[in-house]
């Protein structure tokens, strides 16, 4: 590989999906070691919209849907949260007529709302000369990079949701950093909790999966858990915390909840139009619930959704190493010619596996393992032989 930047081979990279701690670092990490191996990298922005809403025919018409990335550019961006590349939830094998670019509209057919666009993702990808695309995401993006490696287009993969719900991998660019902040914020609470003597009510995010729920509490001390995968009694989940409120010399208690969390014989709280994935937004069981267990019981309750405060600010060690450390396995994975695979943890050990792994399961909390589904908390039956976060 010669120093012409012409002559050198060339990687795109995207993040996609909700932003969290550890993406700039990753991507600063694939541009700097890229460099050092005679790579160029191409960012696109706002993930596979980047791609979407370029205009083969108008170059100029999209000028911010791709970026040059090179050392100097990206120096400083390890240093901060979110995306330096921006993100969106686009979806490119299933674009509504209405969010489809202008120039693309006329592809639709009549009465056809929903169209597969990625044979022009293809022919995009191959007029930039891009040798070989690296998204970071979670299983919506992961699922459209998968689509491109089946149709034969050059791709590595890096594991991205503080959800840490991504099928085959034990650990997600995130997740850390989520529990850390969650943590941090129960205990915070506390004292507003216990100095009015109320009944605390956290949600958290996690749609399907309830680990970040699950593992918060249990670092935290939180009296109970509800998660995504068991759906619980509100008067039996008002006994138990009414006992641990009593049993408290403070005469407070705290409760954790998913998103995604449902009462039985009940729905998940869902709003506003499906994305391009098919996912409503999800949010609203904490606050349902506190108004429910306040009429059970007649106490004060403190209600709060953590939200974005758990996937905003800067990285934890734990994802800045993880971050730096998938991005170096995906440019390995480059220099040896090797993809359609996924950068991976497996009971901590570094390692990659067929992206195709992505869509062959989901990841759930081990509710057998870790969780006590009559008495709404964390159990961890046994810790030797489980990996760190006991997946």
């Amino acid at each position: 590989m010669g120093n012409d930047t012409e002559s050198r081979p060339t990687i795109a990279v995207l993040t996609g999906g909700g932003d969290v701690p550890g993406l700039n670092p990753c991507i600063k990490t694939i541009v700097s070691r890229a460099d050092s191996e005679g790579i160029n990298v191409l960012g696109i922005r706002r993930g596979w919209a980047g791609l979407l809403e370029y205009n083969l025919d108008d170059p100029e018409a999209c000028p911010v849907c791709f970026q040059p990335l090179t050392p100097p550019e990206v120096r400083t961006i390890d240093r901060s949260g979110g995306t330096y590349l921006h993100t969106s939830r686009t979806n490119p094998s299933a674009v509504r007529k209405k969010e489809a670019p202008a120039f693309l509209e006329k592809n639709f057919g009549e009465g056809e709302d929903v169209k597969d666009f990625t044979a022009n993702i293809l022919k995009t990808l191959s007029s930039l000369n891009i040798d070989a695309i690296i998204p970071i995401g979670g299983d919506d993006t992961l699922s459209f990079a998968e689509r491109l490696h089946q149709e034969g287009f050059p791709v590595i993969a890096i594991p991205k949701t503080m959800d840490n719900d991504v099928f085959g991998t034990d650990y997600c660019i995130g997740f850390s950093t989520a529990v850390t902040r969650s943590v941090h914020f129960i205990h915070a609470l506390r004292t507003s909790t216990g100095s009015h003597e109320r009944i605390g009510i956290i949600e958290l995010f996690g749609r399907y999966c309830g680990e970040t729920s699950l593992i918060s509490a249990y670092l935290a001390g939180a009296d109970r858990a509800i998660i995504s995968e068991v759906p619980f009694d509100p008067q039996r989940l008002s006994e138990l915390i009414m006992k641990d409120k009593k049993e408290n010399p403070k005469n407070y208690a705290m409760i954790t909840i998913s998103e995604g969390a449902r009462m039985i014989r009940g729905e998940m709280s869902l709003s506003g139009e499906s994305d391009a994935f098919g996912h409503r937004k999800l949010g609203g069981i904490g606050e349902t619930t506190g108004a429910i267990l306040k009429e059970l019981t007649g106490e004060d309750v403190l209600n709060q959704k953590l939200s974005y405060l758990m996937r905003s600010g800067t990285p934890d060690s734990l994802d800045l190493m993880v971050g730096v450390n998938y991005a170096n396995m995906a440019i390995d994975l480059f220099l040896k010619g090797v993809f359609g695979r996924l950068v991976a943890m497996n009971r901590g050990i570094y390692t990659d596996i067929p992206l195709s792994t992505v869509i062959a399961g989901q990841k759930r909390v081990d509710v057998r393992e870790l969780y006590d589904a009559e008495e709404y908390r964390p159990k961890v039956r046994h810790v030797g032989g489980k990996p760190m976060f006991l997946y």
